[in-house]
């Protein structure tokens, strides 16, 4: 039985199974049939014998199966069909079918072909090396079609030809050659049977010298055999001889059918080869008898001039158009649709224009390259660098942001890769303030406004790993700024450095639509955070706005499971440090995101791991990293319960005994990244020390901590490069050891608190005791002795400085936590005190070190400082920054020559040391009467410093340095004079700094309130004549003025005197009006004294601005205004003032009388109309507290005080006063409650008028003359009462119009007269007199009615006020009217009055004359 083939069975099998087959005459499985062809006419089978001129094996053949086998054949190649049209076709005998078919399909689909077309290589064993020719060019030139296009050897072709064969035409007619299409041309004219050939397909053959060479057709290389030579001479004698065998006849009919069968292309190659090898045997352009041309009619032996002439005329023709422009390139007439030619679409293809030469005042777009540097609009830089792919302004260098925002979303990876790169590039540029005295306006704003959070976030969802890397880079650039964060780390080792303030936004107060709902149907503040949409987030907050878009999670995928290089791993780090630095909330996403620090913990902090290769390791995988360590450091100071967590759950804690257990020259790592992770642990365990945790660790590595406090000295060397490492190492040791000393303090007091809580909630006693630390004091003592004399040694003085102020911050809390222990031993206490400060502090406050230093307070202030000098890095509202970049190269409290670490250390240490040893203090008064510290703060009471995000980290360590100074000067003034003669700038800068203090240290306003501000012995003047030298000035005041009916200025010395007697009452009132900041003063004095199981965070509170106004001192007379002041009707009700209500105003009066007269500098601050405002509360508390005497007497003297002519210049009223939105709405209050309660009281009178200056706004005089007409019947101020000179009303005219018709109507109609309101009827006399009298130009609405009010004057009944209007000369205080007259009116207004008079006389007779 017959079998399948096999896929095993070779072609001898098959064939023979074929014939067995055949043998056994079974029939076939499959039938062949003939199926006509429509498309040939062919009706059935017998069509196919009729039709002529197709030979049967062209016929196609249809195969019909007549049962499907049951399994499915093998797949084995089927063979090749055949085609109808391959017998008629000409081929050569070496040539390939599927090859030329492949070189024939010209289809876009056939590009698949090139692959195989080209995958066969040729044998080039038998071809002749030739080197090239040399040549004086180190490339070959570059073709361009525009160059060749001017001299196009093949006009006729009507075909386009590659640059490759316009270039070796061109070279043939240099050399005196015919291109190849020319030279194959024929002279003789074409036979009557080619006439009717297409043009270029006739040719004429010439046999009577047929070559016997090798063909030029067949060449050989592709048989590859060692007899290929032979075998093409063999085939190339077999066609000479069918040519010899043929007529001519025949060889005519087949040229016709190749001409017609063959593609044009391989006819032009065949040309081709006949041409070059025509050209290499007759370069004289001879023809040979006997050769083959393919040719349209023209000579074979050369063409004529004149049609050279007319092929490169042809060329060169163009359209008039173009001709006209100067275009990059020439269309041709044989150009598809070039018939219209836009020379705007052939500009790019043309040179770049020149660069701008000259500078220009016009704002350019800025362009920069892929480093993130700006490139001037006149710079000209080669292309060759990839900055000119661009389409707008082609001649400039360089990006724009539109463009890198666009190539970001490129579909192109190394586009996207490098538009993000070269964003984070410039993001980092512009964070350091490079661009701010370039660029006009903020880059960082502009992205952001542009939509570059939503950009980086798509970006950060790509797939490939070098977008990613490149998005991390740049999101790092943009919310991670290094300088802020080196600054932080290197404050870390100050007083107090643990707190930071949380990196959040100002708070844009939004406007409440739901005011008027009831408290159940407002949305709570997550409801409305949850309204918002992504947008409106970032834009107020950058690091919430990512949290919001999961940014956390997407870190987490990167880190887990793309797990990238060292680079994109240190930016997610510090990416994820930026944003636990934005508030406890983000640092507890970050705890709570899912898998995120388990994959920190377990990468990139393992507990073993082995020595890395290389110092710089392709990966970080399996390795400590001191930027995760610090991570951890981060997230616990953002409160105690995130500190647990990490220390129990996250197994910091182990981390901690692995890395700190040994030296870092053990730790198996990179010298240096040993140090940063040992410096690191040592923070985060100094962070949880800071809340009492982690301090059993203090046990067990209690002998590694000794060994590394004495291996110090052996590793600190001045030359040894690892020196700043290893001081920071040793700084974050010595942070540890003073937290450990504070818990270890807190031990007995939370012991006994434990046992007498009786259930209430107290901390547990931490496992460290006082008697764990006691060890400690003696071999630091022995250090600091040694850094001490270490000053003496330039080489060795920077490193003593350095970590000097390190040292005094321990022995400072050890001390203060002794005293409170019961094993404190007083008089050995002394006698240790006495030892350190004859031994350590007395040689430092003389050193020359140190002197050198102070000098340079003022010039390394935050507070007085200058800021025009200041650098201004790029910020945003919605992402707050220290404004840290360029730190090094400015002075600040950063720079080595800054004297604050060690100056505060020293102040710390003293006010330890002078609050047990009294007897001390007299030792250390000579730091407060040196010269550089008296100027520091003589600097400090005249500055304003601006709040700000990026000044309060600094200030917040400068404001520890000047409450020091106070609280030793508070020490020293009682009992040293020397001290005692700056009590009153002591005083000052107390003042100055109380409304300084930031959020977080409302203990020290709570010190200074307490004892150094109202402390009579910094108020001196109260007790060496200054009362009565205040009287004394006031007697020539009193000689000048005739009379007052007011309270004379003389009482003012005895109520300064009375004052003075109650300042102990008015701490009490100011104290008890800030008893809401209890809570807030207790946190802020567990923090400052160390209190560490009390600590809930070491973040600061949140920087909203000062714990106080600046116009604290009226603070209870603000307050009660609002318990007692109601808004009704425009007026005010008040049923009862609160108890103590009159003694709380009068202490509040008695003690802004004393500023205002002694600290009058330090009221500066505070805008005069502030001030204005907040005294006009004593009117408005309520009906008749401003008519109890000790009120009217200290009003008054305020008054007096605010009326001063200085005083009146500076004030404006046109600027809101805080908490209002304009001083016109306190006044209309004022006029309301005038009306209700003044009974004409002179005092609220005076209130009353002075706003109506003319210098102020108009509407408050148009408020009394139209509302409040009624007031002027009480309004019986007299000018001298006033004490505002009358000029200030008068002078300049009144230019309101409605103004003056409302001051003519009071005067007309009899409200305004001189007995009800004295002040306003000169004030309207005048306005009116110098209105009527005007002769200036004017519209003619303004000049009717000066007319008409003149003559109304003129006719008016009332005599006296007739002649006060007419007669009115200026105002005079001293005068009985409060104003002079003329005897007669002035010649100029008595010709004015004619004038007027007499026109309207002319006027009444013309109409009468009419009449």
């Amino acid at each position: 039985m017959l079998q399948r083939p096999k896929p095993t069975d070779s072609e001898a099998d098959i064939l023979k199974e074929q014939q067995e087959f055949i043998k056994s005459g079974g029939l076939s499985a499959a039938s062949v049939f003939r199926r006509p062809d429509k498309r040939r006419g062919e009706a059935g089978g017998d069509a196919e014998d009729a039709h002529t001129g197709h030979n049967e094996e062209s016929q196609r053949d249809v195969v019909t199966i007549e049962d499907l086998p049951d399994e499915l054949p093998s797949l084995t190649p089927a063979p090749p069909k055949k085609s109808r049209f391959k017998n008629s076709r000409v081929t050569f005998e070496d040539e390939d079918a599927g090859v030329t078919l492949d070189r024939h399909d010209t289809h876009i689909t056939g590009n698949k072909h090139i692959s195989r077309y080209y995958s066969l290589e040729r044998d080039t064993t038998s071809i002749p090396i030739t080197l090239p020719e040399v040549t004086g060019m180190a490339f070959p030139k570059v073709l361009h079609r525009s160059a060749s296009s001017t001299q196009d050897p093949f006009p006729a072709m009507g075909r386009k030809k590659s640059i490759f064969a316009y270039q070796i035409a061109a070279q043939r007619l240099k050399e005196g050659k015919l291109p190849l299409h020319l030279a194959s041309q024929t002279p003789q004219n074409p036979k009557p049977s080619e006439q009717n050939l297409p043009p270029q397909r006739n040719m004429d053959i010439d046999l009577s010298n047929l070559p016997v060479s090798i063909s030029r057709l067949v060449s050989g290389q592709g048989l590859g055999g060692p007899n290929s030579s032979d075998e093409t001479k063999r085939i190339h004698r077999e066609n000479q001889d069918k040519l010899l065998a043929m007529s001519q006849s025949e060889i005519l009919e087949e040229q016709n059918k190749l001409l017609y069968q063959l593609d044009p292309r391989l006819v032009e190659f065949v040309r081709s080869r006949r041409a070059d090898s025509s050209a290499c045997k007759h370069p004289e352009g001879k023809s040979r008898e006997g050769s083959v041309h393919f040719s349209s009619g023209s000579s074979s032996s050369g063409v004529p001039s004149s049609k050279l002439k007319d092929v490169t005329m042809a060329e060169e023709e163009v359209s008039p158009q173009s001709a006209k422009t100067d275009l990059p390139v020439r269309p041709q007439k044989e150009w598809v649709h070039m018939d219209q030619v836009e020379p705007d679409k052939l500009e790019w293809m043309g040179n770049l224009p020149a660069p701008r030469k000259t500078r220009t005042k016009q704002a350019m777009q800025a362009r920069f390259d892929f480093n993130g540097s700006l490139i001037p609009p006149t710079e000209d830089l080669p292309t060759h660098l990839g900055l000119h792919h661009h389409g707008e302004e082609p001649e400039r260098a360089g990006y724009s942001l539109q463009e890198l925002f666009l190539l970001s979303r490129s579909q192109l990876i190394q586009q996207r890769t490098l538009a993000l790169s070269t964003l984070g590039n410039i993001l980092s540029k512009a964070r350091a303030g490079e661009y701010h005295s370039t660029l006009k306006g903020s880059i960082l704003s502009t992205l952001l406004d542009a939509g570059l959070i939503f950009l980086l976030r798509f970006a950060l969802d790509d797939g490939v790993e070098g977008v990613m890397a490149a998005t991390v880079h740049a999101l790092r650039a943009l919310v991670v700024c290094t300088e802020d964060e080196e600054c932080l780390d290197l404050t870390f080792s100050w007083f107090r450095g643990l707190a930071s303030f949380p990196l959040l936004p100002s708070k844009e107060e939004e406007e409440e639509d739901d005011k008027s709902l009831d408290d159940i149907l407002k949305e709570t503040a997550k409801e409305k955070e949850a309204r918002k949409t992504d947008y409106d987030v970032a834009r107020q907050d950058i690091v919430k706005g990512l949290l919001r878009m999961k940014l956390l999670p997407r870190l987490r995928y990167i880190l887990e499971v793309v797990r990238p290089s060292p680079r994109v791993v240190q930016d997610i780090l510090e990416v994820l440090i930026r944003i636990a630095r934005h508030s406890s909330s983000s640092a507890t996403e970050v705890l709570d995101c899912p898998r995120l620090m388990e994959t920190v913990m377990s990468e990139f902090l393992p507990t073993c791991w082995t020595t890395p290769s290389l110092p710089f390791p392709q990966s970080v995988y399996g390795l400590p990293l001191a930027c995760a360590m610090k991570l951890l450091r981060i997230l616990a100071t953002s409160g105690r319960h995130a500190c647990a967590r990490l220390l129990n759950s996250f197994g910091v804690r182990e981390r901690l005994s692995r890395l700190l257990s040994v030296e870092p020259s053990e730790l198996l790592l990179e010298p240096r990244e040993a140090l940063r992770i040992t410096t690191e642990s040592y923070r985060m365990w100094a962070v949880a020390a800071g809340y009492g945790q982690a301090c059993d660790l203090y046990i067990d590595l209690y002998p590694a901590l000794v060994r590394a406090l004495q291996s110090f000295h052996r590793t600190l060397a001045p030359s040894d490069p690892l020196l700043q490492p290893q001081l920071q190492r040793v700084l974050a040791l010595l942070s540890l050891l003073t937290q450990v000393t504070h818990t270890a303090g807190c031990h007995q007091e939370l012991q006994i608190g434990m046992v007498s809580s009786a259930g209430d909630e107290c901390p547990p006693p931490p496992p460290v005791s006082w008697g764990h630390v006691t060890g400690l004091p003696a071999p630091l003592l022995g250090h600091l002795k040694s850094f001490v004399k270490a000053l003496d040694h330039p080489e060795q003085r920077d490193i003593s400085v350095i970590l000097m102020p390190a040292y005094l911050l321990y022995f400072a809390a050890f001390y203060r936590q002794l005293s409170k222990q019961n094993c404190f031993q007083p008089v050995e206490t002394l006698h240790e005190l006495e030892q350190l400060t004859s031994g350590v502090l007395i040689p430092v406050i003389s050193h020359s070190v140190l002197q050198d230093l102070i000098k340079n307070l003022k010039s390394s202030s935050v507070v007085c400082s200058d800021k025009s000098s200041q650098v201004h890095p790029d910020t945003s509202p919605s992402l707050p920054g220290l404004a840290c970049p360029g730190w090094r190269d400015r002075p600040g409290l950063m720079v080595s020559s800054s004297p604050f670490p060690l100056l505060t250390g020293l102040m710390l240490l003293m006010e330890t040391i002078a609050g047990i040893h009294k007897g001390l203090t007299c030792k250390f008064t000579g730091l407060l009467v040196s010269e550089p510290v008296i100027v520091y703060l003589r600097t400090i009471s005249e500055a304003t410093p601006a709040l700000s995000y990026s000044q309060a980290w600094l200030l917040h360590h400068e404001h520890h340095l000047i409450y020091l100074l106070l609280r030793l000067a508070y020490r020293s003034v009682p009992i040293e004079a020397q001290v005692a003669k700056h009590a009153p700038l002591y005083h000052e800068v107390a003042l100055v700094l109380l409304p300084w203090l930031l959020p977080g240290n409302e203990n020290l306003a709570h010190d200074l309130l307490s004892t150094l501000i109202f402390s009579k012995d910094f108020i001196s003047e109260s007790h060496s004549g200054g009362p009565e030298a205040i009287e004394l000035s006031e007697l020539k005041l009193r000689e000048e003025a005739s009379r007052h009916t007011s309270p004379s200025l003389q009482t003012m010395g005895a109520l300064l005197r009375e004052a003075c007697k109650n300042l102990p009452s008015i701490r009490g009132c100011f104290l008890t009006h800030l008893a809401h900041m209890e809570s807030s003063v207790l946190v802020s004095q567990n923090t400052l004294l160390g209190r560490s199981p009390w600590i809930k965070t070491h973040l600061l509170p949140e920087l909203t601005g000062p714990i106080l106004p600046l116009d604290w001192p009226f603070l209870p007379l603000v307050s009660l205004y609002e318990k007692t002041g109601v808004s009704c009707g425009g007026g005010l009700v008040v049923d009862e003032l609160p108890h103590g209500a009159l003694q709380s105003v009068t202490q509040c009066l008695q003690w802004l009388l004393v500023l205002e007269v002694w600290r009058e500098e330090t009221l500066k601050v505070i805008l005069p109309v502030a001030k204005l405002a907040r005294l006009s509360c004593v009117f408005l508390c309520s009906s008749d507290l401003f008519l109890e005497k000790p009120i009217q007497n200290l009003t008054w003297s305020l008054y007096r005080l605010l009326t001063r002519p200085s005083r009146l210049d500076s004030l404006d009223l046109n600027i809101p006063p805080p908490g209002l939105a304009s001083f016109q709405d306190l006044y209309s209050a004022l006029l309301t409650q005038y009306e209700a309660v003044s009974f004409g009281d002179r005092l609220f009178g005076c209130w009353i008028l002075l706003p109506l200056q003319r210098k102020f706004s108009t509407p408050m005089r148009l408020a009394v003359f139209g509302e409040h007409l009624g007031i002027l019947r009480s309004l019986g101020v007299t000018p001298d009462q006033l004490s505002i000179a009358m000029e200030r009303f008068t002078s300049p005219p009144e230019d309101s119009l409605p103004l003056v018709r409302l001051y003519f109507r009071s005067l007309v109609t009899g409200s305004l007269k001189p007995c009800w309101c004295p002040v306003l009827y000169v004030v309207a006399l005048a306005h009116v007199n110098s209105f009527v009298f005007c002769q200036d130009a004017a519209a003619q609405e303004v000049d009717a009615v000066r007319q008409n009010m003149l003559r109304k004057i003129y006719y008016m009944t009332n005599e006296v006020l007739k002649n006060h209007l007419l007669l009115f000369r200026q105002a005079k205080q001293d005068s009985k009217l409060g104003f002079d007259t003329y005897a007669q009116l002035p010649p100029i207004r008595a010709k004015h009055l004619e004038n007027v008079l007499g026109l309207q006389n002319g006027t009444c007779n013309d109409r009468r004359e009419d009449r």
